[in-house]
């Protein structure tokens, strides 16, 4: 067993791949000689060479595009949008061609193509690149959606991606870079089609992911300590949804609240409420609670960032309104 950061999993996860198959490579802003703007890539250059180690222009549509017509044509590439919000500038590529050329090609054309980027904010980086937009291309058929919260997932969920005949969007938390975990070895892929059950608990079903698994369980301590047992079910795959294990959770503890750092309007967290009363309605003995982050563009100064995204006190207090 070994202690390495989240950082170290991902470049771990890439690296494996590149020894693995030749067909992988990486491609993106500043991921080689740079090693990359939050340093996963860091010495890959020197191990694979500028062939399978690809420094982009700046141009999210252009090298997005390149990594849909390698995949295409028989590669696996790896493309790392550096922020969330540069992905915009590709959503034509992603949405009308990554996601939609297997059903436009009757069946003909796959898109084996893995896209990693940063979301979130805690970093004081401003409004225009503190942004979770994960629930945005959730909303979007023809592609899975990830969002690895742990070491474990950050090492394991790369693999399993590459292997998948369609487009796969990674979105991993700016914050969780510098998180550090104990990784069991030998190391096996984790499942990427299934949510995971990361506290057990009998009175309230916390739903999170991403980066705000963190607050969840921190929410979830402390409410033990109040008398509330709270189960935290971290999500992992956005798109298909687990709903199975959400529901099984929700109809035990008859409480649901989700916790999504997305804004609330039109969020995840909206569809996740959805499917709970749609389904499981008279389980419920109360209506599902949302925590998400306030709807403003993201603060710089680091009280007003705090102040806009969910806290585990927000979370604490919003349950103990819940289970009153």
């Amino acid at each position: 067993m070994s202690v390495i950061t989240y950082r170290e999993a991902m470049r771990q996860a890439i690296r494996e791949a590149l020894l693995r198959d030749e067909r992988v490579f990486v491609m993106g802003e500043d991921i080689g000689h740079y090693g990359g703007s939050y340093a996963v890539t860091l010495d890959l250059l020197e191990e694979f060479g500028p062939e399978r180690i690809r420094d982009t222009p700046l141009s999210e549509s252009g090298f997005v595009g390149a990594g849909i017509g390698a995949a295409l044509g028989g590669m696996r590439p790896i493309v790392e949008v550096m922020t969330v919000n540069f992905s915009l500038l590709a959503l034509d590529q992603i949405m009308n061609n990554a996601a939609s050329l297997l059903y436009m090609s009757g069946g003909q054309l796959n898109v084996p193509l893995v896209i990693r980027m940063a979301t979130g904010a805690g970093r004081q980086v401003g409004a225009q690149h503190s942004h979770s937009l994960e629930g945005w291309f959730a909303h979007i058929p023809g592609l899975r959606i990830l969002a690895p919260a742990t070491i474990e997932d950050a090492r394991g969920m790369l693999w399993p991606a590459l292997e998948d005949p369609d487009p796969v969007l990674i979105f991993e938390h700016a914050m969780l870079y510098n998180q550090e975990g104990e990784l069991e070895e030998p190391f096996q892929p984790v499942d990427i089609k299934s949510a995971a059950v990361r506290r057990s608990g009998d009175e309230l079903t916390i739903i999170a992911y991403g980066g705000t698994l963190r607050t969840a369980l921190g929410a979830a301590e402390e409410l033990a300590t109040q008398g509330i047992d709270a189960e935290v079910i971290d999500l992992r795959c956005l798109r298909p949804l687990d709903t199975a294990t959400l529901l099984s959770s929700v109809t035990r503890t008859h409480h649901a609240m989700v916790v999504d750092e997305g804004w609330r309007s039109g969020s995840l967290s909206a569809e996740i409420s959805a499917r709970i009363t749609e389904e499981v309605f008279y389980d419920l003995d109360a209506p599902v609670s949302r925590v998400c982050s306030a709807e403003v563009p993201m603060p710089y100064a680091k009280h007003l960032e705090d102040a806009v995204l969910p806290q585990v006190l927000d979370v604490v207090n919003a349950a103990k309104v819940l289970c009153a």
